[in-house]
């Protein structure tokens, strides 16, 4: 793991704030991304990744890397224009401009995938398909909550929950001529994005991991009867996509799944300090200017409030993690303009110097920069643009 000399000595002369990559922890979350997999391939979330150079990185470095969850149209056009091929858009749109451009790139002969879960986002698509004379690939996106004691446990992202409304939609599918079922997709949030080894809370940790064992069955189940209600109606599936960076174990263990997504798994956001099962590298990372120092073991950096989305919390703000022992302000946090901090431990801060942080979560990081610079072997080997520097806000 670095220190804090070493990326010092690492970051001379680079203007602050920026965002960089080990990539010798990058390597080792690669690897840890496949083994967990077992022998499943794996569709990479771009969201989580939102950098053209290192989306390819992660498919030269192994052949089981296969195609793209992406998040939004733009984003699956831009990708497209850039190289890739078999883009699933995760999520559905109702704008007839947006999806146009990728239907012209289907009549191309790329392979791009729209996700649906009513009968009216393939309407819109079978109609747009028409007149461009094309056919559209579509996935369903198939509910994969959990529900106890009335409560919901999950995404609130699809309408396609039972076996019978899964049934009656594949049946209306088959009527547009214009629309392919292509694949099937099911994300269980509620086991994938739910931490269960939190700081301090051992009575949620407990009931955390109860859930998920009381989901996981469940959750192979419908997954299960989703494909048998395609198959009984003469479709193959092209792809059962399931899970995220939390759940690959589970997820690769159903036999009817073909693919498994990941992408926060490859940087290593501190979110995922506080799940039981595994612990990817922290090599993704930020570092902060220290600007002021208003009182001795007080230090005021410049910049640092990145905090992540989803419901709020602490465990959404940045954590600074190296020099060893830095501390954030319990009554100001992350700042947009300034981070205060509190640090007494061995190393010398003097202004100037950087002070290092990891986001909670992967991609959301880089809307905030222009580059990520990438370091091996203690030193910096190259600046590449993230999605950010090649003018490019999907959302």
């Amino acid at each position: 793991m670095p220190v804090y000399a070493a990326y010092k000595e690492a970051f001379v002369g680079v203007p602050k704030p920026f965002a960089f990559l080990n990539l010798e922890l990058f390597e080792e979350n690669i690897q840890a991304v496949l083994k967990r997999a077992g022998s499943k391939t794996i569709r990479v979330a771009s969201k989580s990744i939102r950098c053209v150079p290192i989306l390819k990185r992660i498919f030269a470095s192994s052949p089981r890397f296969k195609g793209i969850l992406g998040y939004s149209p733009k984003e699956a056009l831009f990708l497209s224009e850039k190289g890739f091929d078999d883009i699933v858009i995760g999520y559905p749109t109702m704008q007839p401009a947006l999806i146009r451009p990728l239907l012209k790139e289907i009549a191309r002969g790329k392979r791009i995938t729209f996700m649906v879960d009513l009968f009216e986002h393939a309407v819109l698509l079978n109609a747009l398909a028409k007149d461009l004379g094309v056919q559209a690939g579509v996935c369903l996106d198939v509910d994969m909550s959990y529900v106890l004691l009335g409560r919901h446990l999950g995404a609130w992202r699809s309408s396609l929950s039972s076996k019978e409304q899964i049934a009656s939609f594949v049946q209306r599918m088959l009527e547009l001529p214009f629309v392919r079922i292509d694949g099937l997709m099911g994300y269980e949030a509620q086991i994938a994005g739910v931490p269960d080894r939190l700081e301090g809370r051992h009575f949620k940790n407990l009931l955390v991991r109860l859930l998920k064992a009381l989901s996981k069955p469940d959750v192979a189940r419908r997954r299960s009867d989703a494909v048998d209600v395609m198959v009984q109606r003469g479709i193959a599936p092209g792809f059962v996509n399931a899970g995220g960076t939390g759940s690959l174990e589970s997820s690769a263990a159903e036999d009817w799944v073909s693919e498994v997504t990941a992408g926060s798994g490859f940087y290593g956001p501190h979110l995922f300090n506080a799940y039981r099962g595994f612990s990817p590298k922290p090599a993704l990372g930020f570092g902060l200017e220290v600007a002021r120092n208003p009182r001795p073991g007080v230090y005021t950096l410049s910049g640092g409030g990145y905090v992540a989305s989803g419901p709020p919390g602490w465990e959404k703000i940045p954590k600074p993690y190296l020099p060893r022992g830095v501390r954030l302000s319990a009554t100001e946090g992350a700042g947009e303009v300034q981070t205060p901090v509190f640090y007494k431990g061995k190393e010398r801060l003097s202004l100037g110097d950087p002070v290092f942080f990891g986001h909670a979560k992967a991609g959301e990081l880089l809307e905030h920069f222009n580059t990520l610079y990438l370091v091996s072997s203690g030193r910096v080997v190259d600046e590449v643009p993230t999605y950010r520097g090649e003018g490019q806000a999907f959302l």
